[in-house]
């Protein structure tokens, strides 16, 4: 195979979602794994609804991804070439004037259905003499334009779903050109997609049936049609579609809310495919293992708490060398030790600030008044620095033979005295990092009731 090009072609009308993720990766992995080339095409030709906000968050979230672009074209900016398409087709016969209102277009729909026939289009105006056509326009009806599809099945060899074909007859013949001159998707696609050597079109399900119709603007445009592989969709775990106005499924929300990108992508691309779902570290390694061919054929579902799964165990597994930087960004200290002590903790990397103050102070008492003889023991039995691991163990030990008190009796109140927190990484770790002086003042404030 020659190096691939490939394009994601969001709309600027909202913030991506999960499932729009998993589109622009399955794009950016088979294209990379394979040398090739990975281009945003952002479709702003609906004017009322695209804002430049969306399409800036667009880069955004595929940057935040690690999938940037290897270059950006906005469609807004091609009319002409698809206008000088647009009459190539008028030309050669294959785009046609329509000028029926919606309403007649419905009425003549359920007439068909009553009947038995499939809801396509009749092509009636094809039957329209000048004279007619002069007459609706005096009318102030403007035509809308039709693409005239042919009369052989429509097929290709789909990377994910096999052999697909259309039958003629089947679809309707799909409008190109609004009444008011504005575009709809399926010829700017098209053009785009020739102008750029397109050589594979990786997208979801629900454009299958565009696919039959695309193939025949190509062909009519005297180009040959891209490879297309038609993945499966993603929805939510309540079963409904996703969204670009559901916020909290968005890939701001979850950059936002602390997820990992690679989490992200790992859900994305694994879910509902022959691979296992687990957290991959990098998209070099999740590369290897998609198979466009092994993706399920029923959608999947995208499940949240999924994510906050995959997300801890990339952090639980995560080396210093590639938290450092961030921590120093942080202002968060300890180095390998205290990241060694905190991430089998962490649910979300900024969890470790949280982590850092409690090793840093100061910290609430959160002593059970019942436990201050113990805790001034636990004082009295502190062993001399310097500590390592080991310190925890020997000094929990002389405190269960001096008090006589084991399990969580034992331990509990150490913890509460220390951290303020009844669960948090293993106090082994943390001792060594909370150090002496600052353990005394803590045991001792827990205690007295005093804060530490």
């Amino acid at each position: 195979m020659s190096r691939p090009a490939v394009r994601f072609a969001p709309s600027p009308t909202g913030y991506l979602h999960i499932g729009n993720a998993r589109t622009a990766l399955l794009n950016w992995l088979f294209a990379k794994a394979r040398g090739g080339r990975f281009v945003l095409r952002i479709d702003d030709t609906d004017r009322e609804r695209s804002r430049e906000e969306y399409a800036d968050a667009i880069v955004t979230d595929l940057a935040w991804l690690g999938i940037p672009p290897d270059e950006i074209v906005r469609q807004s900016q091609r009319f002409e070439l698809y206008r000088g398409a647009a009459e190539r087709l008028k030309a050669s016969g294959r785009l046609y004037p329509c000028y029926e209102t919606p309403e007649e277009l419905e009425r003549r729909r359920k007439r068909r259905l009553a009947r038995g026939l499939p809801p396509v289009y009749d092509r009636a105006a094809l039957e329209l003499t000048d004279e007619d056509r002069q007459r609706y326009e005096a009318q102030g009806r403007k035509p809308h334009w039709r693409f005239l599809l042919g009369d052989q099945p429509v097929g290709w060899p789909d990377l994910c779903r096999g052999e697909q074909s259309f039958p003629p007859g089947s679809l309707s013949d799909p409008v190109l050109l609004r009444e008011d001159g504005t575009w709809l998707y399926t010829l700017p696609s098209v053009v785009d997609d020739i102008e750029m050597g397109i050589s594979h079109v990786v997208r979801g399900e629900d454009h299958v049936a565009n696919t039959a119709v695309q193939i025949e603007i190509f062909r009519a445009l005297g180009a040959e049609p891209p490879v297309f592989a038609h993945h499966n969709l993603l929805v939510a775990a309540a079963g409904g579609g996703l969204s670009k106005r559901e916020g909290a499924l968005s890939l701001r929300a979850l950059r936002e809310a602390g997820y990992e990108p690679m989490a992200v992508a790992s859900l994305a691309v694994l879910v509902g495919s022959a691979a296992q779902v687990e957290p991959v570290a990098s998209l070099e390694e999740l590369a290897e293992r998609l198979d466009l061919s092994r993706l399920s054929r029923a959608p999947s579902s995208f499940d949240p708490a999924e994510l906050d799964g995959l997300n801890a165990r990339l952090l639980h597994d995560m080396p210093y060398e590639i938290a450092a930087p961030r921590l120093d960004a942080m202002g968060v200290g300890g180095g390998p030790a205290f990241w060694a002590a905190v991430r089998p903790n962490l649910v979300y990397f900024q969890d470790v600030v949280e982590w850092w103050r409690i090793v840093n102070g100061p910290v609430t008492p959160a002593a059970d008044p019942a436990d201050a003889t113990f805790l001034e023991t636990a004082v009295g039995q502190l062993p001399a620095e310097p500590w390592d691991e080991a310190t925890w163990p020997a000094w929990t030990g002389q405190l269960k033979e001096a008090t006589g008190r084991k399990g969580a009796a034992l331990f509990r109140p150490l913890r509460l005295a220390l951290t303020g927190r009844e669960q948090g990484p293993e106090l082994k770790r943390l001792l060594p990092l909370i150090g002496r002086k600052e353990a005394v003042r803590r045991l001792t404030a827990g205690a007295t009731g005093k804060a530490g």
